[in-house]
């Protein structure tokens, strides 16, 4: 019972074929565009943090100061 594989039409072929290519290059510039994107995102982030860290330092040094001048106003 074992029958020859049913031969596929040349035209099927190069249809898969042309659509399997056709998805590479569309995953390929899809992911060049994302990529631009994050990369564009990050850069943002980074500035973003920069300041977050900068204004977070001062608090903490304000927030020190402030303990420290109640800590000599109950030791008095």
């Amino acid at each position: 019972m074992d029958q020859a594989p049913v031969r596929v039409s040349p035209l099927i072929k190069f249809g898969r074929w042309s659509f399997l290519g056709v998805g590479v290059m569309y995953g390929a510039f899809h992911q060049n565009r994302l990529s631009k994107k994050e990369t564009a995102f990050r850069e943002i982030d980074n500035k973003r943090k920069a300041e977050r860290d900068a204004k977070l330092a001062i608090e903490k040094k304000v927030a020190a100061d402030r303990e420290i001048k109640e800590l000599e106003a109950l030791a008095k």
